[in-house]
Formats: C-alpha cells, sequence, structure tokens
C-alpha cells in the first residue's frame, strides 16, 4: 500500500508463498491503529513480492504487491529507507532464495533492521545473521529450525528483539511486536489506546511464551500428570522409559498406569508414542528433514520401525504424507498463480 508517512516510518513487508496472513494483517493492523490514534500518518507500509506479481497466502487470498524485489533494492538509497524489513512466512519451511538473501545482507549493511516472521525467520538465519542472536521460531519449526542453525539462540516465545533483529512465531504476536515499537516512538498511552480499539487486553513482553500452559491446553489440573507430560515433551528424541519416570513423580508403575487411563484415556506408553508421531508430523510437513532425521529427532531407532508405526497412526507412510503435502503446496501455487495471470490480462485488455 503505497503511503504517505513520517519520514523514517515506512515498513517493507516481504511476503513468501504461502504466507500466513493472519500473522501479516496483525502487524499491519498494529500500525493503522497507531496512525488512527496518533490522528495523522506516522507509519507507512510497502508490500514486495520476488515478483512483483500476487501472493498466495496459506487461505487462499491473494495480496497485490506495491513492487517487486528488484525495485526494493534501490531503496537504501533513497532519502527515506526503511525502518523494518518484514518477512513474513507461513507453516513450512521456505526454500533458498539467493536474491531475498542478498537483499537482506545489503539492507542489514545499510543499517536496516531486519524481522523474521514465522516460516520467515528461516530466511535470517540461512543469511548467517541471527547467528549469536536471540531467534523465536514456532512450536512447529522449532525441532528442524534448532537442528538446522546450531549457532542461533533459538527460543519458544512469541517474539524476540535482540538489537536490531526482531523475530516473531507468528499468530497475534506480530501486533505485540510492533507494538513494541509504537511505544518507542510514541509512549505507553498510544499503546494503551491501540489496545481499547483492538479489544486486546495488554501487549506481550518479548520472551513470554507461545503455547497455552499444559494445564490449559490439555484441559487437566492433576500436578503430578503434568510434571509427568512435561518430561514426556522435554525427551522426544530420546525418549525416558516409565520406570525414570515414576521416582520422579512419586507415583509406583501401576498407579501411574491408572492414572493415564482415567485422565488422558490411554496408557503412558500410547500417550508418549502420540506425542512423538505428531510431532513426527509436523516435521513432514514443514520441514525439508530426510525422513531418517525425523526419525531420530522424534525417538524412533530406525526408518523402517518409524514407518511402520506412522503408517498404523495415519493409515499411509511418511514419504506419502510428504509427497501429498508438496502436491497440494504445488497445486494452491500455480491455481493462484494462474488466476492472477487470468486477472492481469483481463485488465490489460479492458
Amino acid at each position: 500500500m503505497q503511503q504517505t508517512c513520517a519520514r523514517g516510518g515506512r515498513f517493507t513487508f516481504y511476503l513468501l508463498d504461502d504466507f500466513t496472513l493472519h500473522a501479516f494483517s496483525a502487524a499491519v493492523e498494529a500500525l493503522r491503529l497507531a496512525n488512527a490514534v496518533a490522528g495523522r500518518p506516522i507509519y507507512c507500509w510497502h508490500v514486495v513480492t520476488g515478483d512483483g506479481q500476487p501472493v498466495l497466502s496459506a487461505c487462499g487470498t491473494r495480496i497485490a504487491p506495491d513492487g517487486a524485489l528488484a525495485e526494493a533494492r534501490a531503496w537504501p538509497h533513497q532519502p527515506v529507507q526503511s525502518r523494518l524489513i518484514v518477512v513474513c512466512g507461513g507453516r513450512a519451511s521456505p526454500p533458498e532464495d539467493r536474491a531475498l538473501e542478498a537483499w537482506l545482507r545489503l539492507s542489514r549493511r545499510n543499517r536496516v533492521p531486519l524481522a523474521g516472521v514465522a516460516g520467515g525467520v528461516y530466511c535470517l538465519a540461512r543469511t548467517g545473521m541471527a547467528d549469536g542472536h536471540r531467534c523465536t521460531v514456532h512450536w512447529e519449526h522449532f525441532p528442524d529450525f534448532s537442528e538446522r542453525f546450531f549457532a542461533v539462540d533459538t527460543r519458544q516465545s512469541a517474539y524476540e528483539i535482540d538489537n536490531d533483529l526482531y523475530t516473531c512465531a507468528g499468530g497475534n504476536a506480530p501486533f505485540d511486536m510492533l507494538l513494541r515499537i509504537v511505544e518507542e516512538d510514541l509512549g505507553q498511552d498510544v499503546v494503551n489506546r491501540i489496545c481499547e480499539l483492538s479489544l486486546s487486553e495488554r501487549v506481550r513482553e518479548a520472551g513470554e511464551r507461545q503455547r497455552l500452559p499444559l494445564q490449559a491446553r490439555l484441559g487437566i489440573d492433576n500436578p503430578i500428570l503434568i510434571r509427568i507430560v512435561e518430561q514426556m515433551e522435554a525427551n522426544l528424541a530420546e525418549p525416558l522409559k516409565l520406570a525414570d519416570m515414576t521416582p520422579a513423580s512419586g507415583l509406583s508403575r501401576r498407579q501411574m498406569e491408572r492414572l493415564f487411563q482415567r485422565e488422558m484415556g490411554r496408557s503412558p506408553a500410547r500417550y508418549y508414542l502420540d506425542m512423538r508421531l505428531e510431532r513426527a508430523h509436523l516435521l513432514l510437513l514443514s520441514s525439508s528433514q530426510a525422513v531418517i532425521e525425523i526419525a531420530m529427532a522424534c525417538g524412533f531407532s530406525s526408518a523402517s520401525h518409524f514407518s511402520r508405526t506412522y503408517r498404523e497412526r495415519h493409515g499411509c507412510t511418511p514419504l506419502a504424507t510428504r509427497m501429498a503435502e508438496a502436491d497440494r503446496r504445488r497445486l494452491t501455487l500455480a491455481g493462484g498463480k494462474e488466476e492472477s495471470r487470468m486477472v492481469f490480462e483481463e485488465r490489460r485488455v479492458a
């Protein structure tokens, strides 16, 4: 959206294919409401895609950009630079893009702060500029991201701000992250009024948790059971034996079996296995790791054991799941580009 704004108040949003519309709109709404409360155009925003063509979001909505990456590369030489460049992604880890990464490095050399939202954090990490910095990723991305980028201080928080590097897990968190910038510029009173307009109770601090506490997530209030499930979640790659968990819980094996059957409707071993299979399923959908790497990351001793167990649970092999997801993305992207081309042709003829 081409707009006029105060000097230094331009935000550039680079939208990746299959980006999350929720996260993108949350960030833009923070800026729009800041302008509304201030009563003048403090901030403006520009949307960029790689080729300058409309890009399809994960929910199927097309967003028309203001320009292409080639045009954005010239902006550092203009009087008004971007206040922040925000790379918006989705659930999947995006493919490598040398042109995008070169632009991000150029922008950083020109002292432009960078931000990654959801899968967009991968783009920042590939440049090496996130090494040694705190970066948050969505909990779905965490196993894959932390394995790939071991030099990054990877967190599972809602958002992180480490000097001029902003990272955000997605969802509503971009709203909170951008409001921290608004607070620096316009003060707490403006942010409070924005929260009132958006019906937000408060602005989360950097580093706050992104997932609901186990008690709310699972709908349980038994502190012993919560402690056991926390142990399971923390040890997916190297599963603990039930005997190793019973002393810490203060329960015998039989007592733990009864507790899980009553509260969770299955045995502790079954619940632990389902948790590992769920993590594996998410990695198959959102990462490019080899199946054997995913198997090891989820505590399976071999690819054949993992494949057999996964098929019993999901009715298909891990490879079939990955191929189906790749086909879905390819068809969605192809359909969106074809529709955009047809709209462009209709307008040109008219």
